[in-house]
């Protein structure tokens, strides 16, 4: 139940917000770096005060395994200073290489334990455990939105000192093991309650992303989500912006009133997100004037036919039956322009073409071979002249 409830709140995070989580844990190199630094130390005083050549190499291969993860944390870096662009099937690649670092130290600290304890020298003992100990509150706080890690950390930590202690036969070793297993329930008990606040603010700051995203009386992305999205869809690969303009509106909204016109805009809202493909964008720019940026450039002028068609079919609102039309202008990437600012604006441009053409729609390309061609007839007239 626990678990469910777990993975089912791992799920709901946002690719976005799963990249924070994980640049998170990237975050720092210093808990590794003072594990290491107390593991070397502890097991040099170990070694010196009982000779134990387990506790040298236990010791050796917890430094290296605190190197390795220090690799792994500057290479995360580097790879989010060459672009701060990462998928989420990426981002658990470099997940599952944390957490591996993590479950490995996590060993190396539990045995190291259990191998003090063995030794028979109390202070050796007490450094050793304090060690697992101040890993594990690093756990706690860390780990929290990956429960599963979290917990195998933990085990692996306190697993095979509480092993040795119960196989001692006096009260002492007996209640020490109880100690090390209440310190791993009360461990796992706050990342339980750590990840349900963390997903609860999650969960929030995705509702207010949402709203901050969204227009609120259509329900289509608003203005501001071209700034975020329309470079990153560009970067992915070819598309094609309308822009298109409601004929006919300003006379619908001044006759029948103002609701009626927040209900027309409501409705056209509605069919562009009906003939928009699941990856494609519908946003209001503001008034009556939306975009949508459409992936499959190869399909634009297709697609323009469809939104002059569907904007133009009748509307029924309260009974009254209404008409508009739509002038819409197409830029495509890369023909038209390679950054969102030159297509919106030449999409603007030939929208306002087809409005002077009482509506329809309008190709950049055309425009720019109307620019060519009347540019030539200068310099041939001057030529001549």
């Amino acid at each position: 139940m626990l678990f469910n409830r777990m993975e089912t709140g791992r799920a709901s995070i946002s690719d976005a917000v799963y990249l924070e989580v994980i640049t998170g844990l990237h975050g720092t190199s210093m808990p590794n770096v003072l594990a290491a630094a107390c593991l070397a130390m502890v097991g040099a005083i170990t070694t010196y005060e009982t000779g134990d050549r387990g506790t040298a190499g236990l010791t050796v291969a917890g430094v290296a395994v605190a190197i390795v993860r220090l690799f792994e944390i500057f290479a995360f870096r580097r790879r989010l200073m060459r672009s701060p662009q990462l998928g989420r099937a990426e981002a658990t690649l470099w997940e599952r290489r944390y957490v591996a670092g993590t479950i490995a130290t996590a060993s190396v600290l539990g045995v190291f334990a259990a191998r003090s304890i063995v030794l028979g020298d109390a202070l050796c003992s007490v450094m050793a455990i304090g060690i697992g100990f101040g890993f594990g509150a690093g756990v706690v706080a860390r780990l929290a939105l990956r429960p599963v890690a979290a917990l195998l950390d933990l085990v692996a930590i306190a697993a095979p000192a509480a092993i040795v202690t119960f196989m001692q036969p006096d009260l002492r070793h007996v209640g020490l093991g109880l100690l090390i297993l209440m310190y791993v329930v009360a461990s796992f008990e706050m990342v339980r309650l750590s990840f349900n606040a963390s997903i609860n603010q999650i969960t929030l700051k995705r509702q207010f992303e949402q709203l901050s995203r969204a227009d609120p009386m259509t329900g289509a992305a608003n203005r501001s989500v071209l700034a975020t999205d329309l470079p990153a869809m560009l970067a992915a690969g070819p598309l094609a912006v309308h822009t298109l303009d409601l004929d006919r509106f300003k006379d619908a909204n001044d006759r029948f009133g103002h609701p009626v016109g927040d209900a027309l805009l409501r409705q056209v809202a509605g069919r562009l997100r009906a003939i928009a493909a699941a990856d494609d964008l519908v946003v209001r720019m503001g008034g009556d004037e939306f975009v949508l940026v459409q992936r499959a450039a190869d399909d634009a002028e297709a697609m323009a036919q469809r939104i002059v068609q569907s904007i133009s079919a009748p509307y029924d609102v309260d009974g009254q039956v209404i008409e508009l039309g739509a002038s819409v202008g197409v830029a495509v990437a890369p023909e038209d322009g390679r950054t969102a600012e030159a297509l919106l604006s030449r999409s603007d441009k030939a929208m306002y073409r087809a409005k002077e053409s009482r509506g329809g729609y309008v190709l950049a390309r055309e425009l720019r071979m109307l620019d060519t061609t009347a540019s030539g007839q200068i310099v041939s007239e001057g030529l001549a002249a």
